[in-house]
This record gives structure tokens, sequence and C-alpha cells, in this order.
């Protein structure tokens, strides 16, 4: 890490965004008085205050005093005023909270106002890392009393170099060339941040590519050797984010691997705050970056995820006290909030972590972050999700839920669940049969076909996964061009006069299974309600939709709609396939667990990947 005099600087205080799109009061907030913010620096007006308790003006103290081994940090400001004219008064104050937002000052500086030098002076002041166990953060607090005062050069920094490993960058891209450019772009716009980067690794897997690009261009001549722009066969978000971290590992080098997604928008400040955290923990830890919506900048996804197994559902809330899909401008987390994965929108994970318990699950798509998490901290490597650290990403909100990319989820959400929990046979077979009836009777027939070739495929046992998911994508997408309401229509083939059908309430705890099988005999024999209607995709529930036997129900990315249409034999059908597979399921599946578990070093090892890359 960048060093001065024994210290390590662990973070910036920036008082604006990298670009304009992201709102200032995510970095610093205006008490009162007249201020000029920009991105390092800010300018205060006699009688001005301003305060950096906001999303990434905070120092998250609860966080390093938990996983650190820092117990104090410095901070540095440089302060100036109008040139030839005498420093006015002003003060600088180190300011905290608690769990529970209680507000208390732990040092403060005062500047200016007498005949001294007018030139910049630069304030230290130091705060010790206690009293933040369960929650709370430090900021700091600028007022200028008397004259102008601008303040810039805001640095955090903790004795020692810590680990001093230097941070690797792997991203992974499949025709998605103009945002990867613009990602790699970003890393080399910050030449403090640059500096902590050892390699960038780019692994395109598509057929447009990215170093077509005049963007991606020009950054590789700021990052120069440090880029290394990879190709190989499409293995899917696994596939190229598991490429960077062989490379990362190849020798014997220490260092971290921060895995980012190619389209993101990166504040390049979490880079540095990562690494570190990493730098400085305690153990080989996982910092996750938390995942702001693209669309709604200052709109936090949630603070940390968590994963229930025997439901087979991940991203839920890590705590009942996590924000999730509100304004962090508007909300603070003060609580500390632990994680067992982070989503690989941005995650750094130590090189000496990968070497301990190997290489990703090749699994192609969704659920290798989340398995590599839980495996990692069943070997002692924890993971944090770092507020203040952050990365944009577009909304999950605009992407609709019938896609191929089902497959890969239920199938792998099989496959972890066999390899890290108790795998209850006869309950994950009611959360599978449940999950496909709800589809059947919603008419979404390809959907349910996606899912039930899922089952099978985890019943295949180790072979599902031997080609790293070509097959097996060329399959389920086959399968799916057979059922129209896969497909989004444009809103031209939406009648013009049609009623618009709202759900009503909600579904009552408890009554599931009743309320699908009457769904399901209202489906089969006929008792729905004739006639298409148009359904809002909010309002798009299996319980809601099946009443009907007509819908046009609005695609998530509200540019399209999707017609579902009663279809009894196909209903039927799926039904007596469903029954099949999962006494199959009933039969097969302790045996396929203990399969999985035994073929996992050797799924995660460097051999198979790369012999998946066609290096071997």
């Amino acid at each position: 890490m960048n060093s001065r005099l024994g210290r390590s600087l662990i973070q910036r205080t920036l008082f604006a965004g990298p670009a304009s799109w992201a709102s200032e009061d995510l970095y610093c907030k205006i008490e009162t008085g007249v201020v000029l913010r920009r991105r390092g620096s800010i300018a205060l007006q006699a009688g001005a205050i301003v305060h950096t308790n906001a999303y990434f003006g905070r120092f998250e103290a609860s966080y390093w005093q938990r996983w650190s081994t820092v117990g104090s940090v410095q901070v540095s400001v440089r302060v100036s005023g109008p040139e030839g004219v005498g420093l006015a008064e002003g003060v600088i104050r180190v300011r905290a909270s608690d769990i529970g937002s209680h507000v208390r000052t732990i040092a403060v500086a005062h500047v200016g106002g007498g005949d001294g030098d007018s030139g910049p002076q630069t304030v230290t002041l130091d705060a010790p890392i206690d009293k933040f166990l369960d929650g709370g953060a430090m900021w700091l607090e600028f007022r200028a009393i008397d004259g102008p005062l601008t303040f810039d050069e805001v640095r955090w920094s903790a004795d020692g170099a810590g680990a001093g490993r230097p941070t690797a960058i792997a991203i992974c891209t499949y025709n998605r060339a103009d945002d990867c450019a613009n990602t790699v772009a970003a890393l080399a716009s910050d030449s403090e941040v640059l500096g902590i980067i050892d390699t960038v690794y780019v692994t395109d897997q598509g057929t447009d590519l990215v170093q077509t690009r005049p963007v991606y261009q020009d950054a590789a001549d700021s990052l120069g050797a440090k880029l290394h722009y990879l190709r190989q066969a499409n293995l899917g978000g696994a596939g190229g984010f598991s490429r960077g971290m062989f490379e990362v590992t190849a020798g014997t080098a220490d260092a971290n691997v921060l895995l980012m997604d190619d389209d993101v928008r990166v504040e390049p400040e979490t880079i540095l705050r990562m690494t570190a955290l990493a730098n400085h923990a305690m153990t080989p830890t996982l910092i996750g970056a938390q995942m702001l919506y693209l669309y709604n900048p200052d709109y936090l996804l949630v603070s940390a995820e968590s994963v229930d197994l025997p439901e087979l559902q991940a991203g839920l809330p890590a705590d009942e006290w996590c924000l999730q899909d509100q304004s962090v401008i508007d909300n603070i987390q003060e609580r500390r909030i632990d994680a067992p994965y982070n989503a690989w929108w941005s995650c750094l994970i130590p090189a000496s972590v990968v070497r301990e318990i190997g290489l990703p699950m090749p699994y192609f798509f969704q659920w290798d972050d989340i398995e590599y998490g839980i495996r990692a901290g069943s070997r002692g490597f924890p993971t944090v999700t770092l507020p203040g650290a952050a990365v944009w990403h577009a909304d999950f909100y605009w992407k609709d839920g019938d896609d191929f990319g089902q497959f890969f989820g239920q199938r792998n959400s099989l496959i972890t669940a066999a390899i890290h929990s108790d795998f209850e046979v006869r309950a994950l077979a009611k959360v599978l049969s449940r999950r496909v009836s709800q589809a059947i009777v919603a008419m979404q027939y390809g959907y349910a076909r996606t899912l039930l070739s899922a089952i099978t495929a985890f019943l295949e046992g180790p072979a599902t996964l031997a080609d790293g998911g070509q097959a097996a994508l060329s399959k389920v997408r086959a399968e799916r061009e057979h059922h129209p309401e896969t497909k989004m229509s444009p809103i031209s083939e939406l009648p013009t006069t049609i009623p618009v059908r709202r759900a009503v309430g909600q579904l009552k705890e408890g009554r599931e299974d009743l309320v699908l099988a009457k769904r399901a005999l209202g489906q089969l024999s006929g008792r729905v309600q004739r006639g298409p209607v148009a359904i809002a995709y909010e309002d798009a529930h299996w319980w809601h939709v099946s009443l009907f036997d007509e819908a046009y129900v609005t695609d998530a990315s509200q540019t399209g709609v999707r017609l579902r249409r009663r279809d009894p034999a196909l209903a039927k059908s799926l039904s007596v396939e469903l029954a099949k597979t999962i006494k199959r399921f009933h039969a097969d599946a302790a045996g396929v667990r203990a399969q999985f578990r035994a073929a996992v070093p050797e799924l995660t090892s460097r051999g198979n990947w790369a012999r998946l890359y066609g290096s071997d």
C-alpha cells in the first residue's frame, strides 16, 4: 500500500463522485452556508459547515475494529485560503457514531485565525478505533468561521504497511464490449489507486471484442504492462473470473485478486478501501463491495446478503437490520452486519485463500460466488461486505426472472446445497415440486421445463459440469424455443382494449400449498376467467396469473409483454414429468450428493480449469 513515514493509506475522503450522475450527497453534506464541492476538495465561505457523515464519506470503524489489526487511525487534511491573505479561522472535528446513532466528538483541530503564514497548512488528528464493535463509524466536520477556507488532500492512515499486498483486477466479459471498455478506463483514471493495482486481467469470452474499442485502447496506453487481455471460449462468469484467479495464483507471489463485473460503474476509491482492509485483516478475508443501483444511483440493493440452502434461496438480507432497496443518502447503516458471501460484482479474495481452498466450481453462471464464499467460510476465511465500498450495477428489478439463467440457478443451488448443507432430500423435493408447480399454474411452461431440466442435470452428478456449461447452455436454449411465453413481444401486440387485472392482497402464510392445489385444479378444468387480460410485472404472482386463461404480462424491462396462454395438455404433461423427476430425486439424490462432495477437489483444481481453458 502507499505508505509514508511508516504509515499506510487506508482511505481518502472525497467530496464528489467520479462523474456528475453520482450525487455529491453520497460523499458529503452541507449543513449550512455556501460551499463548492469538487472531487478532491471543498471550498467553504465564512460561516459554512460541511460534514462527511455520508455513504462514501464515513470511515467504517466498526468493520475495522472487528476485522482488522488496526487500533487507531490518523487523519491528515490540507487547509488553505485565498492567496496572500492570512488563513481564516476554522475547525476540523472527527465525529463518531455508535450502533444506536448517538454522536460524539473524537478529536478537534483549530486552524488559522491569526497573523501567521497565509500558505497551506496540513493538520493531523488521531482517533482510536474503539467503542465500535457492534456498529458505528467516524466522519469529519469542517467549519469556516470568519473567512473562506479550502480543505483537500484528506487522508486516513494507519501505522505500518499491513500485508502490503498489491491487488490484481480480474474482469470477465461476454459481448459487452462498450461496458467493459468503460470499466477498464475507470480503473486507469485514478493515478493514486492505479499505484496499488498490480495487474488488470480482462478475460474476453465473446465475439464483439473489447480490444476493438477506442476507450479500451486509450486505457491500455495508461495501464501499459499492467493490462493483460485474454481470450477463451465462453465458460460463463465462473470461467471468466476463475481465469483471473488462475493467472494471479500461477506463481508464488502474494497478492489480492479483485473480481469485478464488466458492466459496472466503478468508484475507484472502492478498490483502495477493499485492498486496505484486506491487507490489515486479522486473517485472510474476502472483502466485498456493496451494490448501488445504476438507474437510481443513491439506492442500495442490500447491506449484506445471506443464503437459505434448505430453500435453495440466495440474495436474502443477512440481517433484519439490513438496508434494502433504500436510499443511502436518506438512510445510514450503523449496525455492523456480517455476511456469509459477497456477490462478484466486486469482491476481493487474497491469493492465499485461493491456494488453500481451490478455484471456483465450474458452474458457468450463478451461484459460483455463493458457493465460494460458503466454502471459504467453512475453512476459516470470513467474508466482509464493506459499506462505503461500492460499484453501481444495473438494477435487478429490470431483469425478468424467466430466462435461461434459471437453469443454472436451480442446478447450481442444488449442487451447493449438496456440498454445504444437511441436504434433507424429502424437504428439498417439496421445495422443487412447489417451485415447478407454481410455474405450471402460472402458464410459464418454458420456465417449468427449464427447472425440470435443471433437476435432471443435477441428478447426472459431476458429469453435468464436465464441459464448463456449453452443452447445458445450448440444450436449455433449444428447449425454451418451443415455448412462446418465454419470448418478449412488442407492445404493439397488446390489444388496444383489454382489462387490467391488479393483484389484491397477499398470499396468506401457511396457505401456499392449498392455494397451489386449487389453482392447479382450476387451470386443468378450465374454471378460470376467460379472455385476455393485462397484468403488470409487479402483480405477476403465480397465485394471481393462474386465475386467468390468457394473460399479457409486462416484461420486467418495461419494453414489451409476454403472452401466457393456458394449455391443459401441456400442463398435464409437465406435471406427469415432474412427478417422475421428483420420484427419481427421492431415490438418487443422496447418492448424487456424495458424488459431488467427493468431486469438489478435482472440480476446483488448477488441472481441471486448465483443461477447460484448453491450456492443459
